[in-house]
């Protein structure tokens, strides 16, 4: 049994107020390809299929497309799930005739958590969710992070799983120990939204969304396939692929890495504004390329994006390397600001980057006396 594991396509992705939708419809052609030259059973997309709930019109006809090609045209079968930036509401519309042609997509939690099954494999959809959610659903009080929630689904899983079958979790989620990136919309405040990687205990291959880089964690049977592309400089070292993973006759696993290529990467360069326009040394560089700039000059400068745009002309972002060093020192003073502010403060703050609503006095007496009482009861215990 073969199927190939993606996710975090997110469609309609806006990087420095540039639509990223032609390069996604290139790398997807090139998906296309592979599906039709690999022949798997199945494809799997992990969440993030669009990067916002109302996703521009070209995201969805780009979607309809690629969906089409491989489920209809390849007549592939296809298990996918929402992610935090899909619209779970929207995914789920025409789930139920979907699965006529062997595309089953999930995008809301539910009590049922039968799995699909593809050749002897069990595929478990576990489209992304609010603590809260999970909570409801299964009507248990005890949920109150992502850990919780997902341990809490496993479990109900695990209820009606077969142990002699070949088992397989599609989720989205951040795994403890994963690396990010700046692309990533952060699931909760502090360490709530992490999910501990012993969870996935009972499944052969857990194939994962929401971490953009396919080395954000290493494991055995638990795997990010990355990101479709680069969405943000803090990516521009990363490799990005997609997992080809095969099951034999006993059940082993066997994961193979197939690189897509976009004709325009992203990356970073730096020097001085003079080097940079020599010819010496932009005719060795892809100058197509989309380009953050670092320059290293101290001194005023005429005009230096046009001047660099002449010879880049995808530059997204242009800095210079002294202004760098005085945000990162002004980045330090605030951090030791915000260390002498007391919990009260700190919540403050909080509140209103939330909510940005006033926060009255009668607000700060509610939270004083919350946090009075918790710190009464951590010292009782």
């Amino acid at each position: 049994m073969k199927f190939i594991h993606t996710a975090d396509w997110h469609l309609g992705k806006l990087v420095h107020g540039i639509y990223m939708t032609e390069e996604q419809r290139e790398v997807l052609l090139q998906f296309v390809e592979l599906v039709k030259e690999e022949k798997p059973d199945a494809v799997v997309i992990a969440g993030d299929l669009y990067d916002r709930s109302v996703p521009p019109t070209e995201a969805v006809e780009l979607l309809d497309e690629i969906l089409f090609k491989i489920n209809v045209e390849l007549k592939t079968p296809i298990v996918a799930i929402s992610g935090n930036h899909d619209s779970a509401e929207r995914l789920s519309f025409g789930s139920s005739w979907y699965k006529h042609s062997q595309f089953h997509l999930k995008g809301k939690l539910t009590q049922d958590f039968s799995p699909v099954k593809i050749k002897g494999v069990n595929f478990h959809l576990v489209p992304y969710a609010e603590p809260g959610i999970v909570r409801q659903l299964l009507n248990d009080d005890r949920i109150t992070s992502h850990h919780d929630a997902m341990k809490a689904v496993v479990e109900r899983i695990q209820e009606e799983m077969d142990p002699s079958e070949s088992h397989v979790f599609v989720g989205h989620a951040f795994v403890l120990g994963g690396k990010t990136s700046d692309s990533e919309r952060t699931l909760s405040v502090g360490g709530s939204g992490c999910v501990g990687a012993e969870v996935f205990e009972p499944f052969h291959y857990t194939a994962l969304g929401h971490l953009h880089s396919p080395d954000a964690i290493k494991h055995d049977t638990i795997k990010y396939s990355g990101s479709l592309l680069k969405y943000s400089y803090s990516e521009a070292k990363q490799r990005k692929c997609v997992c080809i993973v095969e099951f034999n006759e006993k059940g082993k696993v066997s994961i193979e890495e197939r690189k897509l290529t976009p004709s325009k990467d992203m990356r970073e360069i730096e020097g001085y504004i003079d080097e940079l326009l020599d010819p010496s040394f932009y005719t060795s560089q892809q100058i197509n390329d989309y380009l953050k700039i670092t320059l290293h000059d101290e001194g005023a400068l005429m005009d230096p994006i046009n001047k660099l745009r002449q010879i880049y002309p995808n530059v997204l972002h242009l800095e210079r390397k002294i202004d760098r060093i005085d945000s990162r020192q002004k980045d330090q003073m605030e951090v030791r600001q915000h260390e002498k502010k007391s919990e009260l403060e700190l919540f403050e703050e909080f509140y209103q980057d939330m909510t940005t609503l006033p926060y009255s006095d009668d607000k700060k007496k509610i939270i004083a006396s919350v946090m009075e009482k918790a710190k009464k009861v951590v010292e009782s215990k």
